[in-house]
């Protein structure tokens, strides 16, 4: 038998090589090869390594909002800055990446009609963001094929014509109260898009939670938070398996909100089963 020392120590440092090359796999070589590849086609774009150009994305928008927006301004290049500044730099169709991941932005119509289409699926849904997925879960917007035919058919029922024609009523007591409330702004300014997001919350309490309506706007503020912890982090790259071993705050406040938001749902199903029971 060999040293148990030496044996130890090389299978560290094997592991430690082993990780570093799919590292550099990941972050250096991968990028090199798409960009020389999409390159010979006449698709060019920036990229950094590590963080790819998602520095860049959160440093633009930052200077984009930070600057007040006229009613005949371009809205465009303060919703997405990069996406507006790397097309005047590298033409409609370019190449961005968020850490090691491509995306190919592109802004041709024909081009844009194709991947709509996809009659031979070709075309996948783009992963979402690491905390866009957790609360989205496999659902109707992230699945594919058989999984997304059977929620679409669960989902169908609620979106039919007389079932949309019941929520009318409380759509109305939503618009009136938050039409009530702006009586004592008279001569002041309100915040529009914060009332809009009120509204757009009560009237889905409304309708989707009914009688538990205020366990709705609960779940509604708690989404709001999360929503947050999502803009924060959304061009924050993230390296793999780290969540497994060191979770930021955002995570463990991201997960509690998670919980939370659950069990509330579950108590409300748990009631209407019983109601009709």
């Amino acid at each position: 038998m060999g040293d148990p020392i030496l044996i130890l120590s090389s299978f560290v440092c094997f592991c430690l090589l082993l990780v570093l090359f799919r590292f550099l796999h990941r972050f250096w070589w991968t990028p090199v090869y798409i960009q020389y590849r999409l390159g010979s086609q006449g698709i060019k774009g920036p990229y950094k390594f590590i963080h790819g150009n998602t520095k860049e994305m959160l440093k633009m928008r930052n200077e984009a909002l930070s600057k007040p927006l006229g009613l005949l301004d371009d809205i465009f290049p303060r919703v997405l800055p990069h996406v507006y500044t790397w097309m005047n730099n590298y033409g409609k169709n370019h190449l961005s990446w968020r850490g090691g991941e491509p995306q190919l932005l592109i802004t041709e119509p024909e081009l844009i009609k194709e991947v709509l289409n996809n009659r031979d699926g070709s075309y996948l849904k783009a992963s979402l963001p690491f905390y866009s997925m957790k609360l989205m879960g496999n659902g109707l917007a992230t699945s594919e094929g058989e999984q997304w035919v059977k929620h679409r058919k669960l989902i169908n029922p609620a979106f039919q014509g007389e079932n949309l024609e019941k929520m009318i009523p409380e759509m109305i007591v939503s618009v009136e109260l938050m039409l009530q409330s702006w009586k004592k702004y008279q001569a002041k300014e309100i915040e529009v898009s914060e009332e809009f997001r009120l509204l757009t919350s009560d009237i889905i309490s409304r309708t989707a939670f009914g009688s538990n309506y205020l366990e709705g706007k609960t779940i509604f503020d708690m989404m709001t938070k999360y929503s947050n912890i999502i803009r924060r982090n959304i061009f924050k790259p993230r390296f793999p398996g780290l969540s497994k071993i060191w979770k930021t705050s955002d995570e463990i406040e991201g997960d509690k909100l998670l919980g939370v938001m659950h069990n509330s749902v579950m108590e409300i199903i748990k009631k209407r089963k019983e109601k009709k029971r």
